[in-house]
This record gives structure tokens, sequence and C-alpha cells, in this order.
């Protein structure tokens, strides 16, 4: 019997067995199965912002009776704009509600909705004091210290003895280490520091004599008074659609259609380990009046990158030819480009909010420490490669009854523009349509843009976004997503403008009761590439392709046994070419018993993909706080056990074993990341003391 039998029968196997009723869902399921279905297939997010959000709103719900607070649910993505609107209304026209079921009477809510709020959210008739004690902060506000350890089980090459002297090694550990404090009053005040070192760098050694490779810091304050948000340390700012000024996580495309549109947070704070993606210095937001904002933001820090020469010994500014954003300072070279260079931001925006209409006008100017002497060639050559920048914008958001329109146009200031408009369509709680159009020019740069795009940089792309969500009936939900997409100059490996592609998502989900779920997922992407099989002086394109189809379901045997189930088969395609396939079939086992202070997740996997373009992802379920979505690809298993003890409400410990089997391999991984056999294991380690 094949693999793919195999596959077939271990699926079928688990997907016979009955369900019955539980009360409640686990927390970390919940939040898991959010990610999941508005991250999409991308392993190098950092969701960890999200992830703090999410677990802080299930244990501090949004009282949705504090109409400043219901803010936070569309932010999550868990309410569109115009239900944000209509609950405002709601309240505005009929008094406090009484009962979060209540929501049913709301335009645009139903049941399902409810249900997605229903753990982050609640309904208290107590409203917030405008003059908050400090003896109230200290009553209930919250404590966390937070550590984690992660460490390889196998020897990987750079951790070896040298064979030669010239050989290069990592100079740390292979722990990867991450410490963070953090102290909250609910959404109001939050001060934190973090410290992370990465796998292979050194740990109060060496040129680490500080201890980790990472520090970052925040003091952060919203609504007191005229002051709607202070932050100090590290922290994001985000406004519009994220063509002007982004900066923190931002959605791509997914099942959830509406998650195309942008829904900024402004100015908040940052406690994560990305080493890149946020801003460190100062910035505020006032009410000039109730309906006018204005904003200011600083930000000095420095960046990694390539350094080519050096320029003042003096000043140590520098020649440089790329920026790095992977964080890692593990061999030598890689220290040396560590801060290498200087960036500062500084600007502002000004906005005007009323209960349906907001407009902002946004601007700041950016400037890099060092002579940017990027390696330009004909199909990069609009790329920024200069040591300062100014970008302004402008963008809108409309609410008209059951429309929302929104949008954004920005200018750098080479003259390069982007702009994107789009429209979201509740025609009732059961059926809503989403459009957006994109145009972002060749000749536009900012590097603090993230705006919707096929690729990873919000210029030199044009398209169309079409999107739906239809409720059938009680159990069945249809969502389904077309985008067209051209690329007007050139690109990495498509040396030919005015390429281009599309992409289909549809999912159709079922529902029976909460304790039995399903749903069929149906994405297919298409672009075209060069044609690395015809030699000719001129490049030619072929059209590759990627097919997904996956079968999901999810279940409760008992009050305490859940069991998760899914088979998923890729195949990958370029024109005049063999289809390249692959396979994925797992069982998630979930044991949480009822006032029990322990519990377990635990995952056997069975693939078997022909390549890494044949490649499928999956999130797996981890440790508190920390997200993985690896790729399965070659031929193998994979398991892993993840467990949790509580002791007193105070102390939480988790451990995660995860191990990688493959078939037929010598070696895995490449360089100096190289193990010899075809095992690879890791263990996870976390300590949380909430106080």
């Amino acid at each position: 019997m094949n693999l793919k039998s195999h596959i077939l029968l271990f699926f079928l196997g688990f997907a016979s067995l009955g369900y019955s009723q539980t009360k409640s869902e686990e927390k970390n399921e919940i939040i898991e199965q959010r990610i999941e279905y508005i991250g999409g297939d991308n392993e190098s997010i950092d969701y960890s912002t999200l992830f703090d959000n999410l677990y802080y709103y299930y244990d501090h719900p949004v009282n949705l009776n504090q109409t400043k607070q219901v803010d936070v649910l569309l932010e999550l993505g868990l309410l569109s704009e115009i239900q944000v609107v209509n609950l405002k209304k709601h309240i505005k026209e009929n008094g406090k509600l009484m009962t979060i079921y209540e929501l049913q009477s709301v335009e645009m809510f139903d049941l399902p909705t409810i249900r997605n709020i229903l753990p982050f959210s609640m309904v208290s008739s107590e409203l917030f004091a405008p003059n908050v004690s400090f003896k109230e902060i200290m009553k209930n506000s919250s404590n966390e210290l937070y550590t984690r350890n992660i460490r390889d089980l196998q020897q990987k090459k750079g951790y070896s003895a040298k064979e030669n002297e010239d050989d290069t090694r990592y100079l740390g550990s292979p722990d990867k280490l991450f410490v963070r404090y953090r102290f909250r009053y609910l959404n109001k005040i939050s001060v934190g520091i973090t410290g992370e070192k990465d796998q292979g760098e050194q740990f109060f050694r060496g040129d680490q004599k500080q201890g980790f490779d990472y520090y970052s810091a925040h003091f952060y304050l919203k609504d007191f008074g005229r002051l709607k948000a202070l932050a100090l340390g590290d922290y994001h700012f985000q406004v519009g659609q994220g063509l002007t000024l982004w900066s923190g996580l931002a959605f791509g495309k997914s099942v959830d259609v509406s998650t195309v549109k942008r829904n900024p947070a402004g100015i908040r704070q940052y406690a994560s380990a990305d080493e890149n993606n946020f801003l460190r210095g100062g910035a505020a937001t006032f009410a000039l009046t109730e309906k006018i904002h204005l904003s200011a933001f600083y930000s000095r820090k420095k960046l990694d990158a390539n350094v080519t020469d050096t320029l003042d010994n003096v000043t140590n500014e520098v020649t440089f030819s790329s920026l790095q954003n992977s964080g890692f300072h593990r061999t030598q070279s890689e220290y040396e480009n560590k801060d290498a260079i200087l960036e500062t931001h500084f600007g502002g925006r000004i906005e005007y909010i009323s209960s349906a209409l907001r407009i902002g006008a946004n601007g700041f100017a950016s400037r890099y420490g060092g002579e940017f002497d990027r390696k330009l060639s004909f199909y990069n050559q609009f790329e920024f490669a200069s040591n300062q920048n100014f970008v302004a914008g402008v963008d809108y958001n409309y609410v008209l009854r059951n429309f929302n329109f929104f949008g954004e146009f920005s200018r750098s200031q080479n003259g390069g523009i982007a702009y994107v408009n789009g429209v979201l369509l509740s025609l009732d709680s059961r059926l809503s349509f989403t459009m957006l159009h994109r145009n972002y020019g060749k000749e536009y740069q900012n590097l603090l843009s993230n705006g919707l795009a096929e690729s990873s940089n919000s210029w030199n792309e044009k398209g169309i976004f079409m999107g739906m969500e239809a409720k059938l009936n009680k159990s069945f939900t249809l969502t389904g997503s077309m985008d067209f997409f051209t690329f007007p100059w050139m690109r990495f490996q498509v040396y030919s403008p005015n390429s281009g592609g599309k992409e289909f998502i549809t999912q159709l989900s079922y529902r029976k009761s909460r304790n039995f779920t399903a749903y069929f997922r149906y994405r297919r992407q298409e672009r075209e590439v060069n044609n690395s099989q015809v030699e000719s002086a001129i490049y030619q394109l072929t059209q590759e392709s990627r097919t997904n189809y996956r079968l999901n379901v999810s279940m409760k045997i008992t009050d305490y046994l859940s069991l998760r189930n899914r088979v998923e088969v890729s195949e990958y395609k370029k024109r005049d070419t063999k289809s390249e396939y692959g396979f994925l079939a797992y069982q998630d086992i979930v044991f949480k018993p009822k006032s029990k202070s322990y519990s377990f997740t635990a995952r056997y996997a069975l693939f078997d993909a022909q390549s890494f373009n044949a490649r499928i992802y999956a999130y797996e379920n981890d440790v508190l706080y920390y997200f993985y979505i690896p790729a399965y690809y070659k031929v193998g298993s994979r398991f892993y056990l993840t467990a949790r003890y509580k002791y007193r409400k105070k102390f939480d410990f988790w451990i995660r074993y995860g191990v990688w089997n493959y078939r037929n391999e010598e070696t895995l991984l490449s360089g100096l990341e190289e193990i010899q056999g075809n095992v690879r294991s890791d263990v996870k380690v976390v300590f949380r003391y909430l106080f």
C-alpha cells in the first residue's frame, strides 16, 4: 500500500467518529482557528501582536456598552465597519444593551457574527470613570512575566567543531530565548520590556556582554482626556489603507474577504520580537476638537545592512548595498552588519472623525545615515536607492447605510504615486460583497508602505479584487474571491513588463452545532514567470500555477476531547511540463479535562510533496504567544505534543516536543543549518507568572 492510500485511510478512520456537545470551547482553539481563518498561508508574517490582543481580550472582554471600546473588535477583524457603526447607532437610539443576545436586533448582526465576537466581548452597565485613580489602576491591572526557550535536539553544522581555521561557525548557543515583562491596565495603559536571543547568537559573552541580542521597551497611554494616544519607546503607527504609513501586521488575501480592507489601529504599543517592523521613539495623538485629531511621531533606530565601505570613521557613516531584515547575528559577518546605519522618520497626521466619516492627511520624512549603493539592474531600477525620502498621502473611510467606501492616495518624493479604492457592501446579515482596485506605480518608493498586494511590496502592481460571503442557511456559509493583477514593470525572475496573474479562493463551511464544523477550500494561483527552458536573447514568459484542495473537519467527541482532521492536495505546474503534487493528512487530538489544571494537544501528520513548489502550509498548535506555520514538503511524517499545566491561577507552564521524520534523506537543511540524518526535532518550554 502506497503513502497516498495510507493518507486516505488515516483520515477516513478518524472522520467516522461521532461527537457530543460541550459547553464552551478552549481558548487556544478559538484563537488558533481565528488566526488560521484570517491569516492565510504565510510562515513569514509575525502574528505575535494579534496573538497578544486576542488572548488579552479573551480574558478581558470588550464592554459593548462602552462604545469607544467597540473599535477594538474592528481592529481584531471580528466586526466590519458597517456593523460597528450600526451598533453605536443602536445604543445611541435605544440605550445600553441589556444582554449580548440583544445584538440580534442590531442591523447586520446575526447569530454567526454574535458567536464570533462572544468570546471577546461582554455587556455591562458599568462604564469607565473619566478620571481614573491610582487605586483603580492597581486594582484592575495585570502583571505578566513570560519566558520561552526553544532548542533543536540535533546538532547543526554551525555548532560543530571547525574542520579548517577559515571555517565559519555560529558564535553562540543553539538556544532561542525570549523574556518579557508587561504591566497592563485594560486597554488604557501598557508598560513592558522585552529581550530576545536567536539560535546561534551570543548571550552575556563575546560581543553580546549586555545579554540579549535584541531589547524592546514601551510606555503607552490611551484615552486620557484630549490625549487619545501616547507611545514612548517602541510602537506601531497605522493609518489609512497602509500605502503611506503602516508598521506592524497587515492581513493579505484570505478566506475572510473583508480583511482586504485595512482597519488601522493608529498609535499602538509594540511588545513583540520582530527586530525590524516597528518604530522607536515617540508618538502622540491629541483631540483638538471632538472631531479633529492631530498626530505626530518621531522614530530613530539602527538597522542591519550589508556594508560595502566606510565613508567616515568619526561619524560611522557607511556605504551599504541593501538592508537586512533577518534579525540574525549568529556569525561574525552577520554581527558586523548589525546596527550598521541609522534610520530616522518624523511626520504627522491630521484627521477628521465623525460617526460615519473619517478623512486623514499624512506626511513624513525619512533619512538614512549612509550612502545607499544599491546594485541596480534593468528589473529593479525604480526601487528606492537614496538616503532620504518624503511621502504624503490622504485617506478616507465612509459608511453610508449598507455601504463602506474606503481608499487612499499616496505620493513619494520622486513623484511616484500609489492609490487604492474599495467598497464593502452588506445587502443584509446573510450576504456581503467586497471590491477593491489598486494601482501602485513602478516609481512609487516607500519602505513604510504595507498596502494589499500580490507581491511583498506596494509598488509596480495593478489589480482588482472581488469577494463575496453568503450565509446560505444556519449551517452553510459560502465565501469566494477573485483577484486579477498585473505588474507594469519587470520583477525578479520576471524579465518582461506587463506580466500578470490571477487568484481564486472559495470555501464552503458547514457548522451543524458548536461541536461539529467542517469546510472545503479551493485555491488556485496563476502568474507569469521567466521560461528557463527556452534559450533566447529575449526573455520569454510562461505560466505557472498552484492549486490547493483542502478538507477540514473539527468535532467534539466528549466534554474533554476534540478531534481535528485535515486532508490537503496541492498541484504545481508550469506550462508544457508535468505537474508536481503534494499530499498532507493529519490528525489533531485536543484533550482538556474539565476542572483540571492540565491539557494537551497532539498532531500526527503524513505528507508527500514531490518538490518545494508543491509544498503545503498548515498552522500548528503551539505554546502561548507563539505561532508556527511550516511548509510540509518532501516525504515523511510529522508529530508534535503540546502540554500545559496551570498552578493556582498564577503560574502557567507549557512544554512542546515536535519532530520531523523524512524518508530517504541523508541530510536536512543546508549551510550552517545542515543536520546529518533524516530526523529534525525541537523542544519549547514556556513559563508565565501572572500577578
